[in-house]
């Protein structure tokens, strides 16, 4: 056991070295920015801000969308929307409606077969 003498302050616990922050430079539009991110996560940032980079170009090179900002919540949008897409049909809520209108066709299809038999 070590002691400390007054006025002394104990050592800051280390973090293992994936966990360790890493300021990244990465390029949007043209404008450089700062992020700082967990080094086992710099390869996921650089192309994420890649990604969000073409995004942002593609609805400037449109024309419709004006402005730095406005560029990027629709292009912010746009990827949110997609992901919101894939997570529903991950979560199989396309299958589940699918299913849902086949149950409902094959209850109308029963339905009419009863009312012929009478």
């Amino acid at each position: 056991m070590t002691s400390l003498s007054r006025g002394t302050v104990p050592p800051k616990p280390t973090k293992p070295e994936g966990d360790e922050p890493t300021v990244i430079d990465v390029k949007i539009l043209g404008k450089d920015y700062q992020v700082t991110c967990p080094a086992d996560e710099q390869d996921d940032l650089v192309l994420a801000a890649t990604q969000f980079d073409q995004r942002m170009r593609e609805i400037r090179e449109t024309g419709k969308v004006i402005g730095l900002e406005r560029i990027a919540v629709m292009a912010g949008l746009n990827i949110t929307h997609e992901f919101l897409q894939a997570k529903d049909r991950a979560e199989g809520k396309e299958t589940t409606n699918l299913l849902k209108k086949l149950n409902r066709k094959l209850d109308n299809a029963l339905q009419s077969a009863k009312q012929m038999e009478i």
